[in-house]
């Protein structure tokens, strides 16, 4: 069949080369993809919002599964639009609009996560219209203080706040000044809590779901997660903490209830949760979902998956993830993510990328995020612009495979963090 897949980033790029892999896939569509995603199928200049122009798309292409990558597309209705649009019996693999406030409102989710007893930390949520009883909560809240906006913020929109005072003037930007645009209209409040943090992620058709091999992302720009937050520095699978005792209180205590919730509450929901999770004094607790897979943590769980991914999502598409069993790679994966100079701040875009054509080892893979194909050179197009996925026995192994094929690719500014797993190793 033809398929259609929605992004631009390193989640695209791990999505592509495994989806090309399918017996099921006949011809690759990206829309808008990168450099990296021209080798495993056709990129398209279209924007992932303009759901008129990608109807339209699929029918002129015959598109038989229709696969969203980030999650902006999901929170503005794209599986509603199809849903009262359809092309054919194509599935559409991301929850509808309502179901995607899991990652759009940060109070939709606490809210959901109340009514299903999953274990999160306690909040509360406030906006212009209780601005003042916002400010009395803070004075008397606990240190640290986690102020959250409610909406999407491009990842931007957490703080933890050690000074009240300073506590006090971002809830006022926030809320009054707009920080950040519309998403921090409302900012929830919630508990801060100490532990090491993983991210689960799990396929569901609405009633039935499976788990995908964890993984643990690395924020911080700095080693020894220091410095401001980014995107993701890198990822390691699986997570040494996410042992059999520990995996099974997640899923009888946060996934199972998180899709008997879905299935009671009627939610249209074909597509992936993204739990990102804090294990605390040895117990699992929600810090947030995503309604996605995850970038970096794409570009080494889909490594180590061994099923088809196109029949994976066809069984999601269909309702039919009850006869699916997955089955992982033994083996460890870490990736490790090269970044403009300068991000997260501000950074150039269009530096020439040098040596993407030297060989790379088999157990190596180069996934692209912020690339661009330009007058015959791959260059820069974000700020984070590449990393490599490695596999190995140890975590240690794997990241000093993985900065050895980084160290041979070159681009002005390049900077990458040698450390990711480091706890671990």
């Amino acid at each position: 069949m033809n398929i259609l897949l929605l992004g631009s980033g390193g989640r695209e790029h791990a999505f592509a080369w495994k989806m090309a892999q399918s017996v099921h896939c006949d011809q690759l569509f990206i829309a808008p993809g990168n450099a990296g995603t021209s080798a495993f199928g056709t990129n398209v200049d279209m924007s992932v919002t303009d759901f008129p122009a990608i109807r339209q798309f699929c029918v002129e292409q015959q598109i038989g599964l229709l696969v969203v990558g980030p999650e902006e597309p999901l929170v503005k209705g794209i599986v509603d639009y199809f849903n009262a649009n359809p092309v054919g019996d194509m599935p559409v693999i991301g929850p509808a609009r309502y179901g995607a406030q899991l990652e759009g409102s940060k109070a939709f989710a606490k809210a959901f996560m109340e009514r299903h007893g999953i274990p999160t930390a306690a909040y509360r949520e406030f906006d212009g219209n209780n601005f003042e009883e916002g400010i009395a909560y803070i004075r008397q809240h606990a240190l640290p203080i986690v102020l959250k906006a409610d909406g999407l913020a491009a990842g931007k929109g957490v703080l933890i706040l050690n000074n009240r005072e300073e506590a006090l003037l971002e809830f006022e930007q926030m809320i009054m000044q707009g920080k950040f645009g519309d998403a921090s209209k409302k900012v929830v409040i919630e508990e801060f809590l100490d532990g090491i943090e993983m991210s689960v992620f799990v396929l569901t058709d609405g009633k039935n779901y499976v788990l995908l091999p964890s993984a643990k992302d690395y924020k911080r720009i700095g080693e020894g997660d220091t410095g401001l937050n980014t995107g993701g520095m890198g990822a390691v699978s699986p997570v040494p903490f996410a042992d059999t005792l520990f995996m099974d209180k997640v899923i009888d205590r946060i996934v199972r209830p998180t899709v008997a919730g879905l299935q009671q509450e009627q939610i249209d929901y074909k597509g992936f949760v993204f739990v990102g999770l804090i294990k605390v004094n040895g117990e699992p607790m929600v810090i947030e979902y995503n309604c996605r897979m995850g970038d970096p943590e794409t570009e080494v769980v889909f490594p180590r998956l061994k099923n088809d991914l196109v029949e994976l999502l066809l069984a999601a598409g269909r309702q039919r993830l009850d006869a699916v069993t997955v089955v992982f790679d033994e083996r460890v994966a870490c990736t490790v993510m090269a970044v403009s100079g300068g991000y997260p701040g501000d950074y150039q875009k269009g530096k020439p990328i040098y040596g993407l054509d030297l060989p790379v080892p088999a157990e190596s893979l180069v996934f692209h995020a912020g690339t661009i194909y330009r007058n015959g050179m791959t260059v820069t197009n974000g700020g984070r612009v590449l990393c490599v996925t490695s596999y190995a026995d140890t975590i240690r192994d794997a990241v000093l495979k993985s900065t050895a094929v980084l160290e041979k690719i070159q681009f002005e500014g390049k900077y990458f963090r040698k450390d990711i797993g480091y706890e671990f190793k």
